[in-house]
């Protein structure tokens, strides 16, 4: 009956929309792209303002197949540089020693992650989690998901020209099978454990001749929490979920705002994906995601925040003395697995490199480039990466589409255990809140750490959460939670979770401040710390979201007010007293760090003035900015952190020594030189350039807290601010009224296509210049009542 039924509604959406809805020249384009059936697998794209589509279709491999075709249609050569990747093939098409994007991995050559990924192709990795029976493996909807975005992908290939100069004929667009679109799903899930380890997985090899000596235990401990902390300036988020209890008519309100890169294979893609009487649900998803990552329903959203937990631990191997490419597990010998990789290049000499895999995982001599595991006669290190058994992120997801409220939020994660690497935040219409750090991490308690820890592993584990653990003794295993789908990773009872809070935060630290007056304690610390200094983002974010719930009587409007505010919270404890401390300044002189006098007035009048906001009209946000980046953080306050206050401290600037007047000087001296009036408008230098046209960029950085984080590239030879590299992605403002249809304003900042000759190139990006929002079009009344709409019946 229900099957009967969904064939119906899609049949009738498709005549009705063809027939009765659409403008003349749309119901011409429809004509040209209705391609014969043959048996095949279809889907009906109804597209809306700003090019997002409305995919309705009538099994889960036909929504696959529509969200591959319209994926493929907005960023084909993104997705087929993806899955070049993921084959192993980049240094075959763009050469072994390019660069690829590190989207998908740390590598810093191609070679490397070609190395890396044809061993998972060949070691059959990902093909074994696909045979795995859910909730182990993916379920059969998310395999047929699969399926169909492999086969819709492939369909536009056959049936379109591809206009992307980046890819225009380019021999490596290729048609994919459902094992690349899983293997793509692999890398994301491994990103924050193996794929950290990239170079160092493919470059280790067993030592010839007396090697170098353990690293240094503090500045491994210090490289590790530097490298954790570049992740989430390259990957952060700020979310917040209101109860009904803050709210004007008692019903939940979520606002999300996901800081990914621009550019690449990690940007946001914008759909709406329909099965009628199964599926509805709205939102972004991840290039090559067959599901919505991010999204809103019509009765929960969600969103999600990069978190603090450490997918990953390494194990100290002690070696045979006679065998390096042996280690002892309780005194008995158990010798390395070899994995011979052969990967093709451009110059037509293949090269070919031997990994080294223990019951741990790969032997690694590096994570990143900071942090240096040498590999000697005596020791090695494997990396335990539990992500790389987890393949449930779409399953997760799939569960969050279909949820009727935070609690079916909480079962899916239960349930599925897929999200590798962030928390989750979420509110639905009947005034629930949620916040979960529900995260695959490594079953390592403090209680193992502390009694199996190596003297690395002692310095590492409290400092940066990266345990380092004796792996020649048995004891010393990860064990198991009764609760958790796979061995060897903490179960759903031990996940820091704060529900129907007045509101719940996270803008990247721990959990343990997601409600500053309900604060989460006794998790273990991999999961991050308590107690402990918050960023300025989370800082300026709890004062916000605090002060919106204590006012009461929220909607949706104030969600889009707290995106664009541009608060800037380091110039609210700072400036005045910069300003101040810069005007008495004998002369109106400061020394810069070369010795010389510099005229600093006109900076003290410039920091007086400016409205501590990052707006693009805001005149000292640049010069405060870069001021900013200058005072040493060892010498900028005077009030220090106090646990007791952790929000409002620490604070107060410190000019009693010669950091700050220091840092001025060079501030000015930098902007002259590059001949940037000290009173610049923040968005004549921080922007974006699209076919040729500037287009501003308002928000602000990590480091400033502010809540619309965007990173500018400095132009160190022309000056000032020029390409955003990463920053607001996917923003959904959420709330309901009572109605069917949600109220729902989404913004995704860079555009739905990379392709510089498509419509939808900058048309968002320009509405985020301007601070703008699209209306979700989320009911049928709405879908077809947009002037912009179009449909398209794609088929294989």
């Amino acid at each position: 009956m229900r099957t009967r039924l969904r064939r119906a509604v899609v049949a009738a959406v498709a005549l009705l929309t063809a027939a009765s809805a659409l403008p003349a020249a749309a119901a011409q384009g429809q004509d040209r792209q209705e391609h014969p059936s043959h048996g095949g697998l279809s889907a009906t794209i109804r597209y809306t303002e700003y090019g997002i589509p409305h995919i309705v279709a009538e099994d889960y491999a036909d929504l696959g197949f529509g969200t591959g075709w319209a994926q493929a249609a907005d960023q084909v050569c993104t997705l087929a540089d993806g899955f070049v990747t993921v084959r192993g093939e980049r240094s075959r098409f763009f050469g072994a020693d390019a660069a690829p994007d590190s989207s998908l991995s740390s590598a810093t050559k191609n070679l490397s992650s070609d190395l890396y990924f044809k061993g998972v192709r060949e070691s059959g990795t990902v093909e074994k989690l696909l045979a795995e029976p859910a909730p182990v493996g993916p379920s059969r909807q998310v395999k047929d998901l699969m399926r169909g975005f492999a086969a819709g992908y492939n369909a536009w290939l056959r049936q379109n020209r591809i206009t992307d100069p980046a890819c225009r004929g380019a021999a490596w667009v290729r048609p994919v099978t459902e094992l690349d679109v899983a293997a793509r799903g692999f890398a994301f899930a491994v990103l924050g454990g193996q794929g950290r380890g990239v170079d160092g997985i493919t470059a280790a090899q067993p030592p010839t001749a007396a090697a170098a000596g353990a690293p240094n235990a503090q500045d491994t401990a210090r490289s590790a929490r530097e490298l954790l902390a570049a992740d989430s300036a390259d990957m952060g988020s700020n979310a917040v979920a209101f109860s009904g209890a803050t709210t004007a008519n008692g019903r939940g309100l979520l606002l999300g705002n996901p800081h990914y890169p621009w550019q690449g294979g990690r940007r946001f893609w914008q759909s709406q994906q329909t099965i009628p009487g199964e599926l509805n649900v709205s939102g972004g998803s991840l290039l090559g995601s067959a599901t919505i990552s991010i999204g809103h329903n019509a009765r929960v959203a969600w969103s999600h925040t990069v978190a603090t937990g450490v997918p990953l631990n390494l194990h100290q191997l002690t070696l045979d003395p006679a065998d390096p490419t042996t280690y002892l597990v309780d005194g008995k010998p158990e010798r390395m697995t070899k994995r011979t990789v052969t990967v093709e290049t451009k110059d037509g000499a293949p090269v070919t490199r031997t990994q080294w895999w223990t019951r741990y995982g790969p032997v690694v001599t590096s994570l990143g480039a900071s942090v240096p595991l040498p590999w000697t006669t005596t020791t090695a290190y494997a990396l335990n990466d539990p992500n790389a058994a987890n393949l449930r992120a779409s399953d997760t997801a799939l569960g969050f589409s279909k949820a009727r409220g935070t609690a079916d939020v909480l079962k899916s994660l239960r349930r599925t255990q897929g999200l590798p690497w962030v928390n989750t935040i979420a509110a639905d219409a009947a005034g629930h809140s949620l916040f979960t750090q529900s995260q695959v991490l490594p079953r390592i308690t403090d209680e193992l750490a502390q009694r199996c820890s190596t003297p690395l592993g002692k310095v590492t584990y409290p400092s940066a959460g990266l345990a380092v653990l004796d792996g020649s003794r048995g004891d010393c295993a990860l064990g198991g939670d009764a609760d958790a789908v796979q061995p060897g990773i903490f179960g759903p009872a031990k996940m820091p979770t704060l529900t129907d809070a007045p509101y719940a935060e996270n803008s990247n630290d721990s959990a343990w401040l997601a409600n500053a007056e309900r604060p989460l304690t006794g998790y273990e610390r991999i999961f991050g710390t308590i107690g402990t200094q918050r960023s300025m983002r989370t800082r300026g974010a709890l004062q916000d979201v605090a002060a919106l719930a204590g006012r009461g009587e929220l909607t949706v409007k104030d969600l889009q007010r707290q995106q664009f505010a541009n608060r800037v919270p380091a110039g609210d404890l700072i400036a005045a007293d910069a300003a101040k401390a810069c005007a008495a300044l004998p002369g109106g002189t400061a020394t810069g760090s070369d010795g010389k006098a510099v005229d600093v007035t006109e900076a003290c009048g410039v920091l007086a003035a400016w409205d501590r906001t990052a707006n693009t009209d805001s005149r000292g946000a640049l010069l405060f900015d870069r001021l900013w980046r200058r005072i040493p953080a060892a010498q900028l306050w005077k009030v220090p952190f106090s646990a007791a206050d952790p929000v409002g401290t620490p604070n107060t600037l410190n000019t009693d020594t010669t950091a700050f007047t220091t840092a001025l000087a060079d501030t000015v001296t930098e902007l002259r030189t590059a001949s940037i009036p000290l009173n610049s408008p923040l968005g004549d230098h921080q922007f974006v350039v699209r076919n040729g046209k500037r287009i501003p960029v308002p928000g602000g950085t990590e480091s400033l807290g502010v809540w619309n984080k965007v990173e500018p590239v400095w132009d160190a030879a022309g000056g000032g601010y020029t390409e955003v590299s990463t920053g607001s992605s996917y923003i959904q403002a959420v709330g309901w009224d009572g109605s069917r249809c949600p109220v729902a304003r989404t913004l995704l900042t860079y555009s739905q296509s990379s392709n510089p000759n498509s419509p939808h190139y900058s048309d968002q990006t320009r509405l985020f210049s301007q601070e703008r929002w699209v209306t979700s079009r989320f009911c049928e009344k709405d879908i077809l009542s947009s002037p912009s709409l179009r449909v398209v019946r794609v088929r294989s």
